[in-house]
């Protein structure tokens, strides 16, 4: 059985992104700072699914190590899915730049950083998927989340070019635009309900869209239209709007 890596484990979308591929087959690379806090979930996915997971120490702020990381996996994954992310509140994130730099660091920078180590693997082998979750938050700025926004429009700029690129190599690249997800990260927000998805489904989809060779993914699917609206909106009357 092929392994999947993990990165950002410890998520509530990961950790049932790692349920589903371990449902389906997979055996698992789960990687994470503190990795050790993964036990109950590595064993209970063993116990339910049968099959081989690994714990990973990993820090995706942590660079220097990134190449070591990955040249130290016993078996070289068929998937790599970066669901590593850092969100707060957008007033402290502009008046505080440690928070800003981590916005940046944990959803761009240090994905990048996994990624390329990663695609330069695929690409010589010649197989391989790779699923960067990014968000919707991404498609347009505003100024509830201008910050962790920016973070996520960059990742999806370099996910559409890394899947340009991986194209011939017959490397499918799946980019992620979750909406509003219920998870801890999202736990202070008062969110609504026809828009909010629950990790589970959240992880479904992105199963099946990885398996379909999807290239785009928004999840929940009302999230194409609510962000083609939004995207649409003359800037002149966008920047008066308080959304």
């Amino acid at each position: 059985m092929s392994y999947v890596l993990i990165i950002g484990a410890k998520s509530d979308i990961a950790k049932e992104v790692a349920r589903t591929y371990a449902k389906n087959g997979y055996n698992l690379y789960l990687a994470a700072r503190e990795s050790s806090s993964l036990e109950d979930l590595k064993q209970d996915i063993e116990v339910r699914s049968g099959v081989h997971v690994e714990l990973k120490e990993f820090d995706i702020t942590a660079y220097e190590t990134h190449e070591n990381f990955y040249s130290e996996l016993g078996e070289k994954p068929l998937g790599a899915i970066v669901v590593s992310g850092y969100m707060v509140e957008q007033k402290l994130a502009q008046k505080d730049w440690n928070e800003s730099l981590q916005t940046i660091n944990v959803n761009y920078t240090g994905a990048v950083s996994i990624l390329n180590i990663i695609a330069n693997d695929f690409e010589r082998e010649r197989r391989g998927f790779i699923v960067g979750v990014s968000s919707v938050a991404g498609d347009r700025g505003r100024k509830a989340n201008y910050i962790y926004g920016s973070s996520k429009a960059a990742f999806t700029t370099y996910l559409g070019g890394l899947r340009n690129r991986l194209y011939e190599s017959g490397v499918n690249v799946l980019t992620v635009k979750p909406g509003f997800v219920n998870t801890k990260m999202t736990e202070n927000l008062d969110l609504p309900e026809k828009l909010t998805a629950e990790p589970q489904d959240v992880a479904n989809d992105i199963y099946n869209a990885q398996q379909k060779g999807r290239n785009v993914l928004y999840t929940k699917s009302i999230w194409v239209l609510v962000m083609l609206i939004i995207k649409h909106i003359p800037e002149f009357m966008f920047k008066k709007m308080s959304i």
